[in-house]
Order: C-alpha cells, then sequence, then structure tokens
C-alpha cells in the first residue's frame, strides 16, 4: 500500500494525527489582526487558482480561514513567488508575509533563518510520470532511457533529490510546478520527482494523463513557515493542535487529497 501511493494509506501512517487528547491552553484572541500568508497559488492541491472563478483555493486556504476565525485574525492571501519565499528561507530576503504556506519542507538549514511550525504534515517523494509510460516503473529503469530528463523547481527540495538521484545534466529547471506536470503531459519531459500527496492532487486534476510510480525515496516533514521570532508561531501551533483533536484538518485534508480511483 506505501509504494503504489494510495492515499488512505499515506494518511492513515504519514498524516500527523497523534496530537494525545489533552487539554489544550485557551486560543488567545488576535482582535481582528490582518494576517498576511505568502500561497505561490501554483501548488496544486495547496494553493492554486480556480479556474472557474479565478479565485485561489486549495487546503492551505482552508486551515488558515479555520484558524483565523478561531483566532479573530483575518487572512489576507499574498501571491508571492516561489524565489521570494526561498530567499527569506535563506535569509538573502525580507519578509513580506506574516507565515509562508506552499507545502514547505522543514529543513535544518532552512530553520537557521525562519521559524517553522509545528509539522501538520509527513509525506515522501515519489516519480510522477504519464499514465501511459511504460518505459520504466522506478528511478533504475528510468536512468536506462536514453536522454531522459526530469523536471524540477529550483529552491525545493524536490529539485535537490532530482540532482542528487540523476545528475544535473537530466534535471530541467521550471518556476513553477503547474509548468513542470504541463511539460510532463506534453511529453517535454520524462518525469518530474514530487510530494506525493501533492502528485495525487495533480493526478486528481488531470484525469487519465498522470500516474505516481517506484518506490517512496524520502521522507519530509512539512511545516508553515515564520519570519525568525514571530509572535505568530505560539497562536497557529496551538489552534492547528485544537483542529487537528476535533477532527476539522482531516476533513479539509480528505477535501483536498482525495483517495485515487
Amino acid at each position: 500500500m506505501e509504494k503504489d501511493g494510495t492515499l488512505d494509506a499515506l494518511f492513515q501512517k504519514w498524516f500527523l494525527a497523534t496530537l494525545p487528547e489533552a487539554a489544550l491552553a485557551p486560543l488567545p484572541d488576535l482582535g481582528g489582526r490582518e494576517i498576511r500568508i505568502a500561497v505561490e497559488n501554483a501548488y496544486n492541491p495547496f494553493n492554486f487558482i480556480d479556474t472557474a472563478t479565478g479565485q485561489g483555493v486549495g487546503y492551505d486556504y482552508d486551515v488558515f480561514e479555520e484558524a483565523c476565525q478561531r483566532l479573530n485574525c483575518k487572512p489576507t492571501f499574498v501571491q508571492t513567488a516561489w524565489d521570494a519565499i526561498v530567499a527569506v528561507m535563506g535569509g538573502q530576503g525580507q519578509a513580506e508575509f506574516d507565515i509562508a504556506a506552499d507545502g514547505i519542507t522543514i529543513t535544518e538549514e532552512r530553520a537557521q533563518k525562519v521559524d517553522f511550525s509545528d509539522p501538520y504534515i509527513k509525506l515522501s517523494q515519489q516519480l510522477l510520470v504519464r499514465a501511459d509510460e511504460s518505459r520504466f516503473t522506478d528511478v533504475e529503469s528510468l536512468k536506462q532511457v536514453a536522454d531522459f530528463k526530469v523536471g524540477a523547481q529550483p529552491g525545493t527540495t524536490n529539485y535537490d533529490l532530482a540532482v542528487e538521484l540523476f545528475g544535473q545534466e537530466h534535471v530541467v529547471t521550471f518556476d513553477q510546478y503547474g509548468i513542470i506536470v504541463q511539460a510532463l503531459i506534453n511529453d517535454d519531459i520524462d518525469a518530474t520527482v514530487m510530494d506525493n500527496v501533492a502528485g495525487q492532487g495533480y493526478i486528481g486534476a488531470n484525469p487519465d494523463k498522470l500516474k505516481i510510480t517506484g518506490d517512496l525515496l524520502t521522507s519530509e516533514e512539512l511545516g508553515f513557515v515564520f519570519p525568525k521570532g514571530s509572535d505568530l508561531r505560539d497562536p497557529i501551533n496551538l489552534v492547528l493542535k485544537y483542529m487537528q483533536q476535533d477532527g476539522t484538518l482531516d476533513e479539509i485534508y480528505n477535501k483536498w487529497f482525495p483517495l485515487p480511483e
């Protein structure tokens, strides 16, 4: 079950639903404070533009709409290029946001420059390929394909892993994951390394065009990003614990990460 990308198994094993059923401190009242949340709007199903409405939607939107309702704050979602988020995490830019939400992996290097929330999802990276792909089924067999190309977004752990596994000469870079997925569908690249839960989101948005193949490649935890010393980290961690205990995070997860048919 772990190796076929089934989200039910991923949810049960990897979603961090192990918070103890214990009494929690009262939630603080943020007094209607505006919270600027950076989203790329290009990482389905975490955050993306609904083509029918032109509005931003996704897991991150629902989590912070609910969190701010409980904390008495106003979420303002700010479309932000991934490069700008990466610059802040690398200590090279001034944060124009209070929180960044974009399916961001917690790493020791990043944690030296920014603060992270408690992990809210644990996932793995896998290969996303075209649904009719038959030349390879995993990393090693992909390496046997002549002149193969793997798409990746610079500044991500997916990019780092792609370079590690396949070598820089086989990695083609793109600015956004949506562009990577379209290049894959168009047969411009052969595969991409992607978080498996996000991969399922793109599969859901492109029925019969994509699939996940091969073993789980890594284990990672995702967290929301705050500028160093932010006074919002503790309130957000606390409200996430409330939302975990009462099942709200489970409901939001199941909405945006549906089980594959």
